[in-house]
């Protein structure tokens, strides 16, 4: 099978694969190359896939779709990490948690800031 997975703005990877594992709403499947075609919702989690040559690789997922046509399983979502061992992934999630917890506080901080603004303008004009 085909494996490619995409984000909205690369292809975050495109490989050969013999089994794909992913979990959507209802719990974790599991897809073989002469699996039934189908869609499905996935939520946030790890998706793990076993290479051509027997390598099995992870990638920590958002939410998005997954859709299996023919030998072509085709993964769009709007964010993924990829690490080389669960250990390596846990890291890498752990510091992408941490700038965006960063960026949340600017951004909570900003919009305070706005707000304010709006209201002491506000309040002048009475």
């Amino acid at each position: 099978m085909k494996l490619k997975v995409l984000l909205p703005r690369k292809v975050l990877l495109t490989e050969d694969v013999q089994k794909v594992v992913a979990e959507a709403e209802n719990g974790a499947f599991g897809l073989l190359p002469r699996h039934i075609d189908l869609t499905a919702a996935l939520v946030p989690g790890i998706l793990s896939f076993v290479t051509a040559n027997g390598e099995e690789k992870f990638l920590a997922v958002d939410e998005g779709i997954l859709v299996k046509c023919g030998s072509e399983v085709l993964v769009s979502v709007s964010n993924a990490l990829s690490g080389a061992n669960l250990g390596e992934l846990q890291e890498r999630l752990e510091q992408e948690f941490k700038v965006l917890d960063e960026h949340e506080k600017e951004s909570r901080s900003a919009l305070a800031r706005l707000e304010a603004g709006f209201i002491r303008r506000f309040i002048e004009q009475e």
